[in-house]
């Protein structure tokens, strides 16, 4: 049985006021958390939107992926 990690989303994703208005990007970057999400409703890949945020480390992604996905998971 594979057990599920629980994703600490204060060392992926930051928010500053000063930084894109307060809107939460992937920490160390000014890439919005958001993009990615855009990025994979459009039909994008992953792949893709690395390549167009060379900044944002594959690492992150996934675990914004899965941090999405607990939340969700977890709703009444």
């Amino acid at each position: 049985m594979v057990q599920e990690q629980k994703i600490d989303v204060g060392k992926l994703i930051s928010r500053d006021p000063r930084v894109l208005g307060g809107l939460p990007v992937f920490a160390g970057t000014r890439v919005p958390v958001r993009a990615l999400f855009e990025f994979l409703e459009a039909g994008d890949d992953l792949d893709a939107f690395l390549a167009d945020y060379p900044n944002v480390r594959r690492e992150q992604a996934l675990a914004a992926m899965q941090a999405a996905e607990q939340r969700l998971l977890s709703l009444p």
